[in-house]
């Protein structure tokens, strides 16, 4: 029986591991489910390790409370008003609005220590050596889209790469610079090299790229090419994008970049692992079970084809289960049957074929 690191480790080099790795994350985890299916970190084989990327971190400070708002400017030098115990938070500024030069905006360094005193597992773990004892451990930052929209403003920075591309890509440029300088300490610090690192960058729609592919290629490729290239140079032996959405357009191009996997897969964005995998035979898939629709809805029966067919795609390597998310909307009944189908068909050293 492998270990997660290894694992995940062999799926990821297109070999036939033991059984078939899965990767889910949770927005709450209640005691029914506990009783049910144990503790989550035993649901999932790899966790992802978060460095504080944020360009301010020293600057970020809490502002007032009134009227059951929290206001604060967070790390990202964003100003926000946000309720206790809310997933989100409203922007009421940011750092770089219209009329600001990037170039005048001083960022902290990306070796600050405090990023990495603070740094913990998505699951909120704040111990990396207990993660590696249950985990295959990669890195995490941002990419230069999302990130830029959060020093920027989604918004504003829309309306740069539509009219102002060169502006639009140098944000990106130095956004992507200093992610890249965080990411490749990460690496250094957390003994990355024979994993990698993940890039999160939000950047579709359910129906295609929230820009066209020529200005993906303007203003975030060159980008790209360069984060990716800093960290295979650091060492990281996978570099995995997740993204939201229908990314197809963009596909070939971050490939090029350097790009190995892609997470979550998405089935009602078209991400379909079965074709993904024709079209991209040595493109490791992350993710695939629809999280928004059969999880939700099932029935039971749909859960396990759906499942199945992730697992037999992941027979000879090349693939890692699981979703988006598990929010609170999937039933316990819906997760626990495609647990079962995990655990009985994905067994891959003595399973159901």
């Amino acid at each position: 029986m492998l270990t997660s690191h290894e694992r995940v480790l062999a799926a990821c080099a297109f070999q036939r591991p033991d059984r078939i790795p899965r990767f889910d994350s949770f927005w709450e985890y209640p005691d029914t489910w506990r009783r049910r299916l144990g503790p989550p970190a035993a649901l999932s084989d790899l966790a992802i390790w978060i460095p504080d990327e944020t360009p301010f971190p020293t600057s970020a400070r809490l502002l007032k409370e009134e009227g059951g708002w929290v206001y604060e400017v967070d790390g990202w030098g964003r100003t926000i008003r946000r309720r206790e115990g809310a997933y989100f938070y409203e922007t009421l500024a940011v750092a770089v609005p219209a009329g600001v030069d990037i170039d005048t905006v001083h960022f902290d360094p990306p070796d600050l220590d405090l990023r990495f005193t603070r740094a913990q597992s998505e699951a909120g773990e704040g111990d990396l050596a207990q993660a590696r004892r249950q985990h295959c451990v990669f890195g995490k930052t941002g990419g230069p889209y999302l990130r830029s929209t959060f020093v920027r403003g989604e918004a504003q920075f829309l309306m740069d790469i539509a009219g102002d591309p060169g502006l639009a890509r140098a944000i990106a440029d130095r956004v992507a610079d200093h992610l890249a300088g965080v990411g490749v300490e990460t690496i250094r610090r957390c003994g990355l090299q024979e994993t990698g690192i993940w890039i999160y960058d939000d950047m579709a729609f359910n129906t295609g790229p929230m820009f066209s592919p020529a200005s993906f290629e303007k203003v975030f490729l060159p980008a790209y090419r360069r984060m990716v290239a800093a960290y295979k140079q650091a060492g990281a032996k996978y570099v995995i994008l997740h993204s939201d959405g229908d990314i197809r357009p963009l596909l070939d191009m971050l490939i090029d970049a350097g790009i190995d996997g892609v997470n979550p897969l998405e089935r009602r964005a078209n991400m379909h692992p079965a074709e993904l995998r024709r079209r991209y035979p040595r493109l490791i898939l992350t993710g695939g079970m629809c999280n928004s629709d059969t999880l939700v809805n099932g029935p039971v029966a749909r859960i396990e084809a759906e499942a199945r067919e992730i697992i037999e795609l992941g027979r000879d390597g090349g693939v890692i289960i699981g979703t988006h998310s598990i929010s609170p909307e999937i039933p316990l009944a819906h997760f626990a049957a495609y647990h079962e189908v995990c655990q009985t068909y994905g067994n891959f050293a003595g399973g159901k074929a």
